[in-house]
């Protein structure tokens, strides 16, 4: 594989929104629209090199538009067998799954993806 791949993150949305309770559960398409363009405007904190951010919606967050930096994908069914297929279809090339879904971890980590928990890219909230 060539050097310059850029590393395939993907990020599961409705994991990484659901893990900070700031009322994101009223509106969940605009938590996922807040979501995608803040790693449009901040990318993979701590990962160097090119990224391709990939940001799996659904259920109530279906139909969330792609901005430059950030794709998006719409789980036409469960949003967890969907990121499994994309780790599968990506074959040899560098996944990282951003989730704290712990079975979830545990099948893209079977098919050689690398995962990181929501806080990658959506810090707690502070506590002053």
């Amino acid at each position: 594989m060539e050097e310059d791949v850029p590393l395939l993150v993907i990020v599961d949305a409705a994991n990484v929104v659901g893990s900070v309770p700031d009322g994101w559960w009223r509106d969940r398409r605009g938590a996922a629209e807040r979501l995608r363009d803040r790693l449009a405007a901040q990318g993979v904190p701590g990962h160097e090199g090119p990224v391709d951010i990939l940001l799996v919606v659904e259920g109530a967050a279906r139909g969330v538009e792609p901005v430059p930096g950030v794709r998006v994908a719409s789980a036409p069914g469960s949003g967890d067998d969907h990121m499994v297929a994309l780790v599968a279809e990506a074959g040899d090339r560098p996944v990282l799954v951003v989730t704290a879904d712990r079975e979830l971890r545990r099948r893209v980590r079977e098919l050689g993806a690398d995962v990181a928990g929501p806080r990658t890219v959506r810090p707690a909230p502070r506590r002053d």
